[in-house]
C-alpha cells in the first residue's frame, strides 16, 4: 500500500482485515456449524455412524493438513492468490456438500472443504503480520481472536437456527449453502483490497520442499488419523500409528535441518529457538484440547441426552461465545501490557468457569442444565477470549513477516493435534461413564468435563512457569517486534 497518503492506507488496511476476518469466520464455522445438523443428516441420506464421523472429523483433518505447506507457498508467491483461490475452492465445495445425495459424496466434499480451508486460514495471520507492526497488530489479533471465539461458539446457533427455517430435510444442506453467496462477495473484494505483492523473493518460490510438505503431511495424518477415527477403529493396532506419525515428523524435522543449508525448507526449524513462539505453541496445543471438545460435547449431552433441538443446543452454548468475543478484542489490545500474565488469568478463568459448569450440574441435572450453566460459560469465555488472542499475538510477535504464514499454519496445526486429541481423550472418558451408568448423562458430561478442566490446568501451569521467567525486555513487555 505504498504511496497512498495515511489515511487511504489506514482505510485500506481496515478493508483488507475486514476481508481477512470474514473468511476466517466462514472456515472456522464449519469446524463447528455440522454438529449439530449431525441427526438431520442421518435421517436425510442415510449416514451411519462411521459416516457422520467422517463428515466431521475428515474437514479438521485435511484442514490441519494444508496449512503448514499454505503458509510456506503464501510467504513465498504472495498471500492474496492463495487466499482467492483457497476461498474459491471452499465456496466450490461449500455447494457440492451442500448438494449431497449420499455419504460418500459428502464425506468427499467435506475433505476437501477442510483443504480449502486450510488454504485460507495461514493466509489470513500472515497478511495481519504483513499489514501491521509491533504493538498496533494488537487491535487486528484481538479481532480474528474474537473471530476465532465466535465462530466456534456460534455454529451450534447458527446450525441449529438454519435447521429451523429449512426443516429436517433442507435445513442441513443450508448450513453448507450459507457460505456461497458469502464466499463469491468475500472473492470479489479480496481481489480488489487485498495486497497482490510477492511474498520472498521469487528464487524462494521455486523451491518449495516437496519432500518437506510430504513428510509433514503423512505424520500429521498419521498423528490425526487414530484419534479422529478412535470410535470407529476397533482394536488396539491403530494407535501403532501414533510412533510411526512421530518418527516420520522426526525424519521431516532432519530433512529440513539439512535442506536448509542449501535453499529455504518448508518450515524454519529455528523459530522454535524463539522463547515466544515455542511456548505459544505448547499453550495453544494444550488449549484447544480442552476448548473445542467443550462444543463437541456440550452439543452432544443436549441433543442426544436431554432431546433438545439443533436451536435450542446453539442457544445454550451462547454465553460462552458472547464472552469470548467482549474479552479477546480487549486482550489482543492489552496484551503488549501485561505480557504473557494476561494469557494466565485467562486460562485460570477458564478453569474456575468449567468448575462452576460441573458443580451446577451436579445440583441441577438433566432438563436445566442450559439455564444453570449460562453464567459459567461466560465466565469461561470471558477467559478464554483472554488465553486465544493474547498467545497468539504473543506467539508472532517476534516472527519475521516474511516467515509469517508457514509460522502462522504451524501454529494452526499445533491447535488443530490438541483438538483432535481432545476430543479423542474426552471423548473416551465420556462414552466409557454414559456405558458405565446406563445411559447417565449428566454424570458423562461432568466426568469430561474434569478432563478438559485437567487440559486448561497443564496450559496454565505452562503459562505460569513462562511469566515467572519472562526477560523483561522481551517482546510480551516492550511492545513487539515488527
Amino acid at each position: 500500500m505504498a504511496g497512498l497518503d495515511p489515511r487511504t492506507a489506514a482505510r485500506r488496511r481496515s478493508q483488507a482485515l475486514a476481508v481477512g476476518l470474514v473468511a476466517a469466520f466462514m472456515t472456522l464455522l464449519d469446524v463447528s456449524i455440522v454438529n449439530v445438523a449431525l441427526p438431520s443428516i442421518d435421517r436425510a441420506i442415510g449416514a451411519d455412524p462411521s459416516d457422520l464421523q467422517w463428515i466431521v472429523s475428515g474437514y479438521a483433518l485435511t484442514f490441519g493438513l494444508l496449512l503448514v505447506p499454505a503458509g510456506r507457498f503464501g510467504d513465498a508467491r504472495g498471500r492474496r492468490t492463495v487466499f482467492v483461490v483457497g476461498l474459491g475452492l471452499f465456496t466450490l465445495t461449500s455447494a457440492a456438500a451442500g448438494i449431497a445425495g449420499s455419504p460418500t459424496w459428502l464425506i468427499i466434499a467435506r475433505l476437501l472443504q477442510g483443504a480449502a480451508a486450510g488454504l485460507v486460514n495461514p493466509q489470513v495471520i500472515g497478511l495481519i503480520q504483513q499489514l501491521y507492526h509491533g504493538a498496533e497488530r494488537g487491535r487486528p489479533f484481538g479481532l480474528l481472536g474474537a473471530t476465532i471465539g465466535v465462530s466456534t461458539g456460534v455454529g451450534p446457533l447458527l446450525g441449529g437456527g438454519l435447521i429451523e427455517l429449512g426443516g429436517q430435510q433442507l435445513g442441513w444442506r443450508l448450513v453448507f449453502f450459507v457460505n456461497v453467496p458469502v464466499g463469491i462477495v468475500t472473492i470479489l473484494l479480496a481481489w480488489r483490497l487485498l495486497p497482490a505483492g510477492p511474498g520472498r523473493r521469487a528464487a524462494d518460490g521455486r523451491n518449495l520442499d516437496p519432500v518437506g510438505v510430504l513428510l509433514l503431511g503423512v505424520g500429521v495424518v498419521f498423528l490425526l488419523l487414530p484419534l479422529v477415527q478412535q470410535r470407529q477403529w476397533q482394536g488396539p493396532l491403530k494407535w501403532l500409528l501414533i510412533p510411526a506419525g512421530l518418527l516420520v515428523l522426526l525424519g521431516f524435522v532432519g530433512w529440513e535441518l539439512r535442506y536448509r543449508r542449501h535453499r529455504v525448507p518448508l518450515f524454519d526449524l529455528a523459530l522454535f529457538r524463539l522463547r515466544s513462539y515455542s511456548l505459544g505453541i505448547l499453550i495453544g496445543l494444550l488449549y484447544f484440547g480442552g476448548f473445542v471438545a467443550i462444543f463437541f460435547l456440550f452439543t452432544l449431552y443436549l441433543q442426544a441426552g436431554l432431546r433438545y433441538t439443533a436451536l435450542q443446543a446453539g442457544l445454550a452454548v451462547t454465553p460462552f461465545a458472547a464472552g469470548s468475543a467482549v474479552t479477546a478484542a480487549l486482550g489482543g489490545r492489552i496484551i503488549y501490557r501485561f505480557g504473557r500474565p494476561l494469557v494466565a488469568i485467562g486460562l485460570a478463568t477458564v478453569a474456575i468457569g468449567l468448575v462452576g459448569v460441573i458443580v451446577a450440574l451436579h445440583f441441577v441435572p438433566g432438563r436445566g442444565a442450559p439455564l444453570v450453566t449460562a453464567l459459567p460459560l461466560l465466565v469461561a469465555g470471558l477467559g478464554s477470549g483472554l488465553v486465544i488472542t493474547p498467545n497468539q499475538n504473543l506467539t508472532l510477535s517476534e516472527v519475521p513477516v516474511a516467515q509469517a504464514g508457514s509460522a502462522a499454519g504451524m501454529l494452526q496445526t499445533a491447535q488443530r493435534i490438541g483438538a483432535a486429541t481432545g476430543i479423542a481423550g474426552v471423548g473416551m472418558i465420556f462414552f466409557s461413564t454414559l456405558a458405565a451408568t446406563g445411559n447417565g448423562w449428566s454424570r458423562a458430561f461432568r466426568d469430561a468435563l474434569l478432563a478438559t478442566t485437567g487440559f486448561v490446568v497443564i496450559a496454565l501451569v505452562a503459562a505460569i512457569v513462562d511469566s515467572w521467567t519472562e526477560r523483561p525486555g522481551s517482546p510480551a513487555r516492550a511492545g513487539g517486534a515488527g
